[in-house]
């Protein structure tokens, strides 16, 4: 089930399971995941895209093997708040992933994650070959910590 809205898709969250958070791109998929607890993203892996089934295929693999009972994708509005092309080509995943998999899938704004995961690269000193190996991932993470925080404030205003 797709939710535009995180109060749905926090509703429809099953308790103590992870999520995964995804920054597509043309030729990689960034993944994330999160504690089962969701209060802490971490980068996992860089998928190289092949086909839709192909990639679609791993992705499921990585939710089996982690119990992931949830879905973020990273939303690429335009610096204005609008949505282009690869914004709908984000929604057409979704709606093709929901075929693959009975997860909640959500979206997340992940304009600036890319500059964020960037800048924290680069405090750390990483080369830029290392760079370009894990910065889809790494801003995967940060979509991910984003959405994240966004449940823990949902969470709380839901408590007693």
């Amino acid at each position: 089930m797709i939710f535009d809205d995180m109060d749905g898709f926090a509703a429809a969250l099953p308790p103590m399971q992870a999520l995964i958070g995804l920054d597509l791109g043309d030729k990689t998929i960034g993944v994330a995941v999160s504690d089962n607890f969701l209060s802490v993203a971490t980068p996992l892996e860089t998928v190289r895209r092949k086909k839709f089934g192909v990639d679609a295929a791993r992705l499921s693999e990585l939710i089996a093997e982690r119990r992931i009972g949830g879905l973020v994708l990273g939303l690429p509005r335009n610096m204005d708040g609008s949505e282009g092309p690869r914004c709908q080509s984000t929604r057409a995943f979704a709606r093709n992933f929901e075929r693959f998999e009975d997860l909640p899938i959500t979206f997340w704004d992940e304009r600036l994650s890319t500059v964020a995961a960037e800048r924290a690269l680069l405090e750390a000193d990483t080369s830029r070959k290392r760079r370009a190996e894990v910065i889809d991932h790494v801003a995967a993470g940060y979509i991910l910590q984003g959405a994240l925080d966004r449940l823990r404030v949902i969470r709380g205003s839901h408590v007693g």
